[in-house]
């Protein structure tokens, strides 16, 4: 497979490119493995190279229906960041945070970390409040966090409204500095590559059709390309778990799919050099290395297995982006995409084994998908290997919800679509 370095770029570019090898290896599926990923997204993939390189286990085959990187890890808003308030979700989040900062150098690929800090703007006295109280947690938690004036916006974000006439004023913001973005397409081939060398098969357009059993135990699965076992089978695909699930025969799950869409603007000069976020709505906004504005908002608010939005949503998500810059008022959309959310109950992910034996579920994600991947992929392949959560993941587990013991980050209650 391909390395990479100075040395072969330098002589790739001189002979053409003619000589680069694939990143990874078209596998062909295998009667039996020791582990089946089902979902070859960040977070599957993920999951297989830590199951090879801090486990050993190296007999793993990833299944996705498609292509790979064709789910949720290829339509988000590329955002990093662990600027929590609930201590489960800062310490899981910052875990993730402190993997993604050596991550390009892991993988031996580059995931365009850049941590250019997300700030988070605050419109009322009530609203700074909670947003220092949140700041005081994460720094109890060990995390990082500034407090910004409107004087100190105004330096670091000159295109934000803050006149006296702004429909909703700004008061300060909450900064995280070592929060940023990376490029969610190079994370998807980054970790492909990397589990690939380690042995792992990656088999695309391989979709999932039913599982195989022994009494309740799960040994398998039926695909379109065959029956494969295994002895485990981790599954995930985001969005797609409830219909999955309901293949394994069980209809009910704390989950629910909706659609949240995203888009780009035009090219543009540096304009904003770090993600914002607006506090009198739900927008989140940075600008990619080709200059585009990447932003996106609310869910569209109802139950969809669709990657595409409708209208009404778009509406909404521009007119708060004119709000908070009235400068990108005249910009074009250049494109638009949707992604299918697994909203949990609680606004907090499920990673744990079951609910049927040989089965490991990782999903309910909501908006946290993407800057989850290393911490993901590295919790779910201790708890596949061990049968046992680790720390960062064991208050995540499925039976939180029969026992009551909610991680219920954003108090909204029990409606996904208000996570």
């Amino acid at each position: 497979m391909a390395e990479y370095s100075a040395l072969a770029l330098l002589w790739n570019a001189l002979n053409g490119n003619r000589d680069w090898k694939p990143a990874w290896r078209k596998a062909v599926p295998k009667p039996a493995y020791d582990v089946i990923i089902i979902g070859g997204g960040g977070h599957g993939l993920a999951t297989a190279y830590y199951l090879a390189k801090e486990h050993g286990i190296t007999n793993v085959a990833v299944l996705e229906k498609g292509w790979l990187g064709s789910g949720n890890v290829g339509r988000n808003t590329t955002i990093v960041r662990s600027n929590y308030l609930l201590p489960e979700s800062i310490r899981f989040y910052d875990f993730s945070l402190r993997l993604w900062e050596n991550l390009s150098h892991e993988l031996n690929y580059n995931v365009m970390f850049s941590q250019r800090g997300i700030l988070n703007l605050a419109h009322s006295p009530a609203q700074a409040d909670d947003y220092i109280r949140r700041g005081n947690a994460m720094r109890h938690e060990g995390g990082d966090a500034v407090w910004l004036t409107r004087e100190e916006i105004a330096r670091k974000v000159p295109g934000v409204d803050l006149s006296a006439s702004a429909r909703f004023p700004v008061v300060g913001g909450l900064l995280q500095p070592r929060a940023g973005t990376a490029r969610h397409d190079a994370v998807a081939w980054g970790y492909a590559r990397a589990a690939d060398r380690r042995g792992v098969d990656i088999i695309e357009n391989c979709g999932v059709t039913g599982f195989l059993r022994e009494d309740d135990k799960i040994t398998g699965v039926t695909t379109t390309r065959g029956e494969i076992r295994a002895r485990k089978v981790g599954v995930a695909v985001a969005g797609s778990t409830s219909r999955l699930l309901q293949i394994a025969g069980i209809e009910r799950f704390p989950i629910e799919s909706h659609v949240l869409q995203a888009f780009v603007s035009e090219s543009i000069k540096p304009f904003v050099d770090c993600v914002v976020t607006f506090g009198g709505g739900h927008l989140y906004v940075s600008q990619s290395d080709k200059g585009g504005l990447v932003f996106g908002g609310d869910l569209d608010g109802y139950n969809s297995y669709a990657q595409r939005g409708d209208l009404p949503l778009v509406e909404e998500v521009m007119g708060e982006m004119v709000a908070l810059f009235p400068a990108a008022a005249r910009l074009r959309l250049l494109r638009s995409w949707g992604g299918v959310m697994d909203m949990s109950m609680d606004g907090s992910p499920i990673i744990t084994k079951g609910p049927l034996p040989g089965m490991y579920l990782n999903c309910g994600w909501c908006y946290g998908g993407f800057k989850a991947t290393p911490a993901s992929g590295f919790s779910f392949a201790w708890t596949i290997a061990r049968d046992e959560p680790h720390h960062v993941n064991a208050p995540f587990t499925l039976s939180r919800f029969a026992r009551g013991s909610v991680i219920d980050e954003k108090g909204a209650g029990p409606t996904p679509k208000l996570h």
